[in-house]
């Protein structure tokens, strides 16, 4: 497999892989939010939610895969494993770092929510915004693209879009963070 070809597979992974967590974060307040009504709403409205979320671990998965097999700047698994232990542009590859963990809790705790408790579950949960500002953080200040006028306006605008939404979730709450996203009707959502 070519250098190239390896490099081009780490720069667009990763931009697919925030493309689908800002969807997901996106979707998760539009539902929390009541956005998208109040009435009981259909299973794939729900599923959607979870299968972007699934979907950015997986680009991300392949983000840092491909970033282990490139030779360009020669990382290493404690490099894409450990904060602040590679010599490229450390701060930023943290930040990218913190944000795979953060995804990992995310994904992991919503697979096993109906095993665990609620209150886990939800503070959990609410990782979903320092995840979405780490890995912003990580999309524009690490890579090629860093610098591109599409890349730092979507990542601009995607993070007021953000904002105003957390906004009008905490404003419509009367406590923050997302709410119990279980379908209306069901044990979770009670």
């Amino acid at each position: 497999m070519s250098s190239k070809l390896l490099w081009y597979a780490a720069r667009s992974n990763g931009l697919v892989a925030w493309v689908l967590l800002a969807a997901a974060v996106l979707w998760g307040l539009a539902l929390s939010t009541k956005l998208l009504g109040r009435r009981p709403r259909p299973a794939w409205v729900l599923d959607m939610h979870r299968f972007l979320g699934a979907g950015a671990l997986v680009f991300t998965a392949v983000h840092v895969v491909s970033i282990l097999l490139d030779t360009y700047v020669h990382f290493g698994l404690v490099e894409v494993l450990v904060p602040l232990a590679g010599s490229w542009h450390p701060v930023a590859v943290a930040w990218g770092i913190a944000g795979l963990y953060l995804l990992v809790a995310l994904e992991v705790t919503s697979l096993l929510r109906a095993r665990i408790p609620a209150r886990l579950w939800r503070s959990t949960h609410y990782l979903s915004f320092p995840l979405f500002a780490l890995t912003s953080a990580h999309a524009l200040s690490a890579g090629t693209d860093r610098h591109t006028a599409l890349v730092r306006g979507a990542v601009f605008g995607v993070c007021a879009l953000v904002a105003v939404l957390t906004a009008v979730r905490f404003a419509g709450s009367g406590r923050p963070g997302p709410a119990n996203l279980a379908p209306a009707g069901s044990p979770r959502s009670v």
